[in-house]
């Protein structure tokens, strides 16, 4: 088991989890792939600060 890699998989997972609590990003709403990474870029952003 490689520690180091299990760390970095998990703060992934878990940031995937709570960028699914948005409706808009987990149903993605957005058809045009440039609108839906911008909102993921702003759920992210938010989730940072």
């Amino acid at each position: 088991m490689d520690r180091a890699a299990y760390r970095e998989r998990n703060v992934v997972e878990r940031l995937i989890n709570r960028l699914k609590q948005w409706r808009r990003i987990a149903t993605r709403y957005e058809k045009r792939a440039a609108n839906y990474q911008a909102m993921l870029r702003v759920a992210a952003i938010l989730l940072w600060v």
